[in-house]
């Protein structure tokens, strides 16, 4: 048996229960039918249905957000220790279960198995970092006066609302669920239609964990029924959402009637920077990783190569030559690279700009093509001969395809890397220091990585600026966004107060 085998067989026994009873919403510890009936998941794999998914609508929020708020009190005032406690058991149940988690998930999104079994164990790694953070969560500072002992302190801000994407969905839920936890909100949780799967495994191991019937509650269904309603209901005092710059937008509208408090991870249309000093194999490696790993599904992906013309050549060359050898298959074999796009309505965004690479002028060096009809491939593609007025490099494709933009100046790499709505990541090769430093003061994104690929250390602030989002994860920026800053002045003396009207 091959591994493939192997791993199409384990997954069968892991899909036996959905494709039996479907996928129910998970409100106060119970299963809820969907007040909209239901709807299918399918695998962009081959098409074929997973299971039935209920279909949640402003009533099912209202039930969440109601369970959310009854369960506030009891989760907001368990002991810190106890939290770390239950906190710390999700996470050892989430590495127990990775395997699992990564089967699914593959299916579910058409993502390699290489890259998804890193991300059920980062889920892992999210939580237990968290946990560690329960017990300082809620330290402050001390400012002393004149005639006050300044001290301030942070409270959770309540009931929240999580709305998480289609990609790596499992991991990038535990990265708004666990710092919420942590902070000592409740949860209602709305995951991606497209990929459903894993969102369900979570709310089943964070209540084995421990966790309060309430305190995380799951409602599947669609961003005009089931998002705005989460978006819009008075009871739910903020909203964590990674997604599309559009979508963050209309959040932002539907919550502005109750003054929701938004944190907005949305698009990238991120530069990688490839100076003629820099060390050119090295910088291949990354460009290749970041654009074309995770199907070219995220956010921070740099889909965009500037490249100094004094090397563009050799190094498009070399370029071409390794994409055109980037192994597509099916995600469940472990040689797979790139796997299917994730839905039929994002396989025809992605291939539509290879017409519209052609006709705004640019070439297709690599890929640019379907590969099968039973299921969403696409070939890894390449764009070379193009500009930053093109729309292949302006607009957020999603997918794993690279748009090549020569400079000659260090000034005018700066501008091409600026002239973009986005704002999220950015990467610079070089190995001229002072170059570096002033590069990443005047670059307009909110992460830079200086000679090295995406690597992600969950104590620093990640989000972007411009249309990337608004606010940060991580470390402390979390708990800024889920916690409420509070000043408590007690007196130290018995200093003069005015008297009007003695």
């Amino acid at each position: 048996m091959t591994a493939l085998e192997a791993n199409i067989k384990k997954l069968d026994e892991h899909l036996k229960r959905f494709r039996q009873n479907g996928i129910a919403n998970r409100i106060a510890g119970q299963d809820v039918a969907g007040d909209g009936g239901v709807f299918q998941s399918t695998s962009p794999v081959d098409k074929s249905t997973i299971c039935d998914v209920a279909y949640g609508t402003a009533k099912d929020i209202d039930m969440a957000a109601m369970a959310a708020t009854d369960a506030f009190t009891t989760w907001r005032d368990m002991a810190p220790k106890e939290r770390r406690k239950i906190l710390i058991n999700v996470a050892e149940l989430i590495e127990e279960r990775a395997e699992e988690i990564a089967l699914l998930e593959c299916w579910d999104t058409g993502q390699a198995m290489r890259f998804m079994s890193k991300a059920a164990l980062r889920g892992a790694e999210n939580f237990r970092y968290f946990a560690d953070q329960v017990v300082q969560a809620r330290d402050g500072q001390h400012m002393k006066s004149p005639t006050l002992m300044n001290i301030t302190t942070r409270v959770p801000i309540g009931p929240v609302g999580v709305i998480t994407p289609w990609n790596t969905p499992f991991m990038l839920s535990t990265w708004k669920i666990a710092p919420a936890l942590a902070a000592g909100c409740t949860v209602v949780h709305k995951p991606a239609e497209a990929s459903p799967l894993t969102a369900r495994l979570l709310v089943e191991i964070a209540e084995e964990a421990g966790l309060p019937p309430g305190v995380l509650n799951t409602v599947n269904g669609f961003g005009e029924g089931a998002g705005k309603a989460l978006c819009e209901h008075p009871a739910i005092k903020a909203i964590a959402f990674v997604g599309e710059s559009s979508t963050g937008s209309l959040i932002t509208k539907q919550g502005a009637d109750t003054l929701k408090r938004n944190h907005l991870e949305l698009g990238g249309k991120n530069p990688v920077i490839v100076f003629e000093d820099s060390d050119l194999d090295r910088a291949l490696d990354a460009v290749i990783f970041m654009i074309y790993s995770i199907n070219g599904e995220r956010c921070t992906s740099s889909s965009r190569l500037i490249v100094q013309e004094t090397i563009r050549e050799e190094f498009e060359a070399k370029l071409t030559e390794r994409v055109n050898n980037i192994r597509v298959g099916h995600p469940l074999d472990p040689a797979t690279e790139i796997g299917p796009l994730v839905t039929e309505e994002h396989y025809n965004k992605v291939t539509s700009y290879f017409d519209i690479a052609r006709e705004d002028g640019a070439t297709i060096a690599a890929g640019g093509k379907t590969i099968s009809d039973e299921g969403y491939f696409v070939r890894p593609t390449l764009f070379t001969n193009a500009n930053n007025k093109m729309r292949i490099a302006q607009e957020e494709i999603f997918g794993p395809v690279l748009t090549s933009i020569p400079f000659s100046t260090e000034d005018e790499a700066l501008t091409i890397a600026n002239d973009i709505p986005y704002g999220l990541t950015g990467y610079v090769w070089t190995n001229d220091l002072t170059r570096a430093l002033r590069f990443t003061d005047r670059l307009e994104a909110g992460m830079i990585w200086v000679n090295s690929e995406n690597v992600r250390h969950l104590p620093t602030p990640f989000g972007g600026v411009k249309a990337s989002g608004i606010g940060r994860d991580g470390g402390d920026w979390s708990f800024e966004f889920y916690m409420e800053q509070k000043h408590i002045g007690f007196a130290t003396g018995q200093h003069t107060i005015a008297r009007l009207g003695a």
